[in-house]
């Protein structure tokens, strides 16, 4: 046992430790226990902050809206009727396709007006689709980001222009892939990066409108 006034006996030392030893034992346990306090309290923090986004999270009310409205474009082209003299393309799509725009839009550089309308296709990919009135090769030239044509296709009736841009490495944005009519006046544009089929099911449906307008 150890002398009254001394510390207790270290069994590595078999002697008892000295005030220094002490005073260092004494450190090295506080600072080992706030150590520990420290952990313990990050763990807590953890665990509060994880059960608070899980109670956010049941507590939004969650509606059925789709991430992408789906615009109506028959009741937009009816209004925007008025602006041109033959019909504006309002294709009937199956399921799987919804519009995320539809206006008439009004070029900056030529002052061309074409109809527009985007559509989010069943891929998840995109077409845009704009009836230029009264348009002409620069302003579909532009839409493309004045890339050349690589080949034509006939789709129910109607001879599009491809310009088939996937194996290019330049940033040409949604002008990946482009099919171009003209009838009369008007010029049609289907722009965007969907596949080959979900373009002719675009093309196809628009193909009456083209027709109208020859």
């Amino acid at each position: 046992m150890a002398e009254p006034g001394q510390g207790p006996i270290v069994a590595e030392l078999g002697r008892p430790e000295t005030p220094q030893e002490t005073a260092a034992r004494k450190a090295k346990n506080s600072r080992e226990y706030r150590e520990r306090k420290t952990v313990s309290n990050l763990v807590y923090a953890l665990v509060a902050c994880v059960a608070v986004v899980v109670v956010i999270v049941l507590a939004v009310p969650r509606g059925d809206q789709p991430l992408h409205p789906d615009i109506d474009v028959p009741a937009i082209a009816a209004q925007a009727q008025a602006g041109s003299d033959g019909p504006l393309a309002v294709p009937d799509l199956p399921d799987g396709w919804s519009a995320n725009a539809a206006e008439l839009r009004r070029s900056q550089t030529d002052g061309i007006t074409a109809w527009y309308t985007g559509y989010l296709t069943p891929s998840d990919e995109f077409i845009g689709l704009y009836q230029g009135l009264d348009a002409n090769a620069t302003w579909s030239a532009e839409l493309l980001a004045r890339t050349l044509a690589t080949g034509t296709v006939q789709i129910d009736g109607v001879d599009w222009t491809i310009y088939d841009n996937r194996d290019s490495t330049d940033d040409l944005g949604n002008a990946r892939y482009g099919l171009v009519t003209e009838a009369g006046s008007t010029v049609f544009v289907l722009v965007g990066t969907a596949t080959d089929a979900e373009f002719a099911t675009l093309a196809a449906a628009i193909a009456d409108t083209v027709q109208a307008q020859q």
